[in-house]
């Protein structure tokens, strides 16, 4: 009897062992499953967290400069000065409001006069951007419109008469000094450009522009030869110039770019 006892203890006692293994066994397979299972969750999550795109944002502000080729044209051309000053501000995402203010002092030499032009211009209108800018790029391909209004003043330095039968030779030239104070015109010009960020915040910018008059205050038996703003005039009415600027932009908030298909997902809900 006592040898049963201590036989059945023992077996109980195995058995007891068995079970208590075996349930470690399956809480550690669980274990294992759970940490399966979670880990491509938090590898999805981790990875949707890496991948994460901030938003694209549009800077809108002013930006200013100076046209460098008036600048720099009385460097080789000792009968012009002048200065011009640029500047747009951006409306939206595609549209400029755009102007320049400027001053002029041509001297016009043809065969058979030599005459000055000098005053202030001023322009106004619009640049459209046609150029899709990738991510963090300003740059501007535009077309846009310009109204332009001119005050100056025309001298009538020199003059040669015309002779139809020059048996004895042309006529001399003569000094006249004759003034036309108060003069105006006005145009319309077609303009089209670039405009190129060089380093942050900096573009430059090329520009070449059609131009019609509008308007033209003429002294009495003289033409405006040269218009400041306008330039040279060709057959009364046309004429074109070019610039090339360096300007500053001036940021002054950001607007948040939304996607095309966020906007579709928006007007269907």
């Amino acid at each position: 009897m006592k040898h049963t006892l201590k036989y059945t203890f023992s077996f109980c006692l195995l058995l007891s062992l068995f079970l208590v293994q075996a349930q470690d066994v399956k809480t550690k397979n669980l274990d294992k499953k759970e940490q399966i299972s979670a880990t491509p969750k938090q590898a999805v999550k981790s990875a949707e967290t890496d991948t994460i795109i901030p938003p694209k944002t549009d800077r809108y502000g002013l930006r200013v400069g100076v046209d460098l080729y008036k600048l720099t044209r009385g460097l080789y051309d000792k009968n012009y000065t002048g200065i011009e000053l640029v500047g747009d501000y951006r409306l939206t995402k595609k549209y400029f409001l755009a102007a320049e203010l400027g001053n002029e002092n041509k001297t016009t030499a043809d065969t058979r006069l030599n005459s000055s032009a000098k005053g202030s211009y001023l322009k106004v209108g619009f640049d459209y951007n046609g150029y899709e800018n990738w991510l963090n790029m300003e740059n501007i391909i535009s077309v846009g419109m310009r109204y332009g209004v001119s005050s100056f003043d025309q001298e009538i330095n020199s003059y040669k008469i015309y002779n139809p039968n020059p048996y004895f030779g042309e006529m001399p030239w003569k000094t006249s000094g004759e003034k036309f104070s108060g003069l105006t015109a006005s145009w319309i010009e077609v303009v089209a450009g670039v405009k190129v960020k060089v380093i942050n915040n900096v573009f430059v910018g090329f520009s070449l522009r059609m131009n019609t008059l509008v308007t033209n205050h003429k002294p009495a038996d003289f033409d405006n030869l040269y218009i400041p703003g306008f330039n040279r005039t060709y057959n009364g009415t046309f004429g074109a110039g070019i610039n090339y600027t360096v300007t500053y932009f001036v940021p002054i908030y950001k607007k948040k770019v939304v996607a095309k298909n966020s906007k579709k997902k928006e007007e269907e809900k």
